[in-house]
């Protein structure tokens, strides 16, 4: 089916923040598989797990104990804080299960008709509960009628937050990411999270944080929240857990940890035996090089070489990053800039239209960061100079 538009070019292997394609060409990747290989490709340590336990055993479902995911679920909880997690396949499967908790804990205090308060411009998935929480319009075309419970206010607006208090009741749960991904790479404003987690306190109402994109490291902490002092009441995970092999996590915390119960819900692949061991070898490999701290030092380089190099350059409307999260907008949409990145052996992203979505592996060295800011500088003042003249 045609769901995608791929570009052309087809990669045969990849090696760290490298691609090779089937004519031996060779790929600085600043994508990483839109945030998911934070290793890296072929990355040793995944390579040798993923290697070994299909040769051991893959699959036995949850009918049965499997050590490998109750070792994988201690590490989470240790790193986040949460109580307990539960496992799928998938973004939007960690996504479905944290709405389907959302619910649950609605229906326990009585509420029949609940309210999920979500952000205008976020992502959490194409099913189609996530796809309504979804706030773009453009990607629930033809699909109606979407799921109910769902209010949008607008991203990083605490006054927003607090009117539809004002106006809906039986709000259940607050969703949000700590930093819009599809939506632009928009960062909000410090103590935004903070003030979401104090209106569900005082409303009795759970905080679900969708870390697809931002955990595991990416954004120089292990989850984004830790920027900010306190924990939400759900979180989900996915992308970056496995490095490529999929899998995804809904964590939970307090009394949405106790909600689901045996037959509440499943899920036939979730966190199986490979899917499990190829997360604990990404995870052993975020401890043992302390990832979390070489991120804050190459958000900053790229952050700072970005900006130092495109001062002063019209046509660029601001330049922002949390770790190894960044974005850079421009004036007018720049969805062609993929091509012509690819055409430099540069793989990038055009989200939202008019923003450079930038996400490279946590693994880069020094000089690969430096390459990424060269490259793609140069292409910018080229491009942005030839836009002026048309």
């Amino acid at each position: 089916m045609s769901n995608y538009q791929p570009l052309s070019v087809e990669f045969k292997s990849g090696a760290g923040a490298w691609l090779t394609d089937v004519d031996g060409q060779r790929y600085l990747d600043a994508l990483s598989g839109i945030a998911v290989c934070g290793l890296g490709h072929a990355h040793p340590a995944v390579q040798e797990a993923v290697a070994d336990q299909a040769g051991k055993l893959i699959h036995t479902s949850n009918i049965y104990r499997i050590p490998l995911q109750e070792k994988l679920a201690e590490k989470l909880v240790a790193h986040s804080g949460m109580d307990k997690v539960f496992f799928g396949n998938s973004g939007a499967e960690a996504n479905e299960a944290a709405i389907k908790l959302a619910r649950l804990y609605g229906n326990n205090k009585g509420v029949s008709n609940p309210v999920i308060v979500v952000m205008e411009k976020s992502f959490h998935g194409r099913t189609m509960a996530t796809l309504t929480a979804t706030g773009n319009d453009k990607v629930k075309k033809g699909f109606a009628p979407l799921v109910e419970g769902f209010k949008h206010i607008p991203y990083n607006n605490l006054n927003a937050l607090n009117e539809i208090a004002e106006t809906t009741e039986n709000i259940v749960a607050v969703m949000v990411e700590p930093i819009l991904g599809e939506g632009g790479v928009v960062i909000p404003d410090d103590g935004y999270l903070k003030a979401i987690r104090t209106f569900c306190d005082e409303h009795d109402c759970l905080m679900i944080l969708d870390e697809i994109q931002t955990g595991m490291c990416r954004t120089g902490e292990w989850f984004a929240f830790q920027h900010e002092d306190i924990k939400p009441d759900i979180m989900t995970l996915a992308k970056a857990l496995g490095n490529g092999v999929p899998i995804g996590a809904c964590l939970a915390s307090g009394a949405a940890a106790n909600l689901f119960q045996p037959g509440s819900h499943g899920s036939t692949f979730g966190g199986n035996p490979l899917a499990a061991r190829a997360a604990l070898s990404v995870i052993e490999v975020l401890e043992d090089e302390k990832l979390d701290v070489r991120v804050k030092v190459l958000g900053n380089r790229l952050l700072e070489g970005f900006k130092q190099s495109l001062s002063g350059i019209n046509g660029i409307k601001e330049i922002r990053g949390r770790g190894l999260m960044l974005g850079i907008e421009l004036e007018k949409d720049c969805t062609d800039l993929v091509g012509l990145a690819l055409d430099e052996k540069l793989l990038i992203n055009v989200t939202a239209g008019n923003v450079i979505r930038l996400l490279p592996p946590l693994v880069i060295s020094n000089d690969e960061a430096d390459e990424i800011v060269s490259k793609l500088c140069s292409l910018l003042i080229k491009y942005l100079n030839r836009s002026s003249h048309e």
